[in-house]
Parts: structure tokens; sequence; C-alpha cells
């Protein structure tokens, strides 16, 4: 199975994320068995945020990952092409500064942040090498990049069982919780079509990143690949 056999357009890809935006937090906590929130503590960690930097939460959905660095304090701009997440982050979080953007044509000027991050969110996108590209331009030179995405599992054996419940498990408990569960069915196909961990720091360098590494959370179910403009 490639990516393009997915067979989503973008605005497909956007609609289905407007569907799934009434519940889709509490649809994460379920399927991730709570380890989302660990994920995500993990991500405001790696990016280690400092008083007077500017951040860009791209794919931030209704604001979850972002509330974090607001809550301290820092300046960040939460940004989806959902505006269905938009709308319901706005509702809950109306001091955010919540933005419509599209992450292959990012609405904002050459050098306007110190950090760019996006979670679980990339390989959603039709290009990701067009994606990381941009990332690259609204970064500031010395800025970063933090990912956190689906990646593979590093024991073989527990990816058979991880890969049993992404195709079957998964849909089935979407089906209790989501308030779209169908989409749960492309997100699951999606992860298993994803690069793995080196496969992903290849394309992070040809994007014109230096410095990449990453670090396996959860066995490698997931991974948060740091970069340097």
């Amino acid at each position: 199975m490639s990516r393009a056999s997915l067979d989503k357009a973008p605005h497909e890809v956007a609609e289905m994320f407007d569907g799934v935006a009434g519940r889709y937090d509490l649809t994460n906590d379920v399927l991730s068995l709570g380890q989302d929130r660990l994920w995500r503590r993990a991500v405001v960690r790696a990016i280690d945020a400092r008083p007077g930097e500017r951040i860009l939460d791209i794919a931030a959905g209704t604001g979850t990952s972002s509330e974090p660095f607001a809550d301290q304090g820092i300046d960040v701009v939460p940004a989806d092409f959902s505006l269905g997440m938009l709308r319901k982050g706005n509702r809950r979080r109306p001091d955010l500064p919540f933005t419509a953007a599209d992450a292959l044509a990012l609405p904002f000027a050459d050098g306007s942040f110190d950090v760019v991050t996006m979670s679980f969110g990339l390989r959603n996108v039709a290009d990701t090498g067009q994606a990381l590209e941009e990332f690259h331009r609204v970064t500031r030179p010395g800025g970063r990049l933090v990912i956190c995405e689906f990646s593979t599992p590093t024991l073989a054996p527990f990816r058979t069982v991880y890969q049993e419940y992404l195709m079957r498990a998964l849909p089935a408990v979407a089906k209790r919780v989501s308030s779209n569960p169908d989409s749960y069915v492309y997100l699951a196909e999606s992860i298993q079509v994803w690069p793995d961990q080196p496969a992903l720091a290849r394309q992070i360098r040809a994007a014109g990143w230096g410095g990449v590494r990453w670090r396996n959370l959860s066995g490698g179910i997931v991974a948060v690949h740091h970069a340097v403009r």
C-alpha cells in the first residue's frame, strides 16, 4: 500500500477532520489508552520553549497541543487547515490566535518563528517534502523543528501486535466513541504506510534541516524528530 492508495484529496482530508472535531480529543484519549497525554508532554519538553520565543503549532486542531505554551506565557500560534477544528478550539480557548493554514503554503513571512512543531499531522499532508521546506522557510536561522508522529515499533513481536490493533481494534473502538468512525480506518491505514524513523529523518535533512535526531516513545509507536535550521 502507498500513501497515494489512500485516495483522499486535501479537501477531503480537511472535511474528514471537520467531521471528527466534536469528539476528537476524547477519541484520541480512548484510542491511545491515555498515551497521547504522555506524548504531548514529551513534545513540550522537546521544544523547551523560552521566554520571548514565538512558536508555530501547525495541525494544532482544537489547540490542545498549544495550550501548555500559552499557559506559560509563550507566544504560540495554533494553525490548522480544518475550519471545524479551529472553530471548536476558538470556542474553548478564545485567547489563542487560531489561524487557518495549509502546511504546503503557510501564510507567514520568512523567518517568522523560533520553533515550528507539528504533532500527528505530517502524514496527512499531500507532500511531506514540500511541507518540511515550508516549515524551514518560516523558521528563523538557528530555530528549531519538532515533529511528533506515529512511527514503527522497534521490536518485531510488538510491531505485529500493534498492526493488528491498528486495523482491527482501532476502527471497532472508534465506532463507539468517535463522531465519524470511518475516518479512523483512513487514519490507521495512513499510519501503516508512513516512513519509519530513519526514513523520516532523511526527508527532514533533504528539506534543508540540520542536526536531525529522534527519540522513540512507547516502544516506537511514536517518534519525536528534532532538527535545527
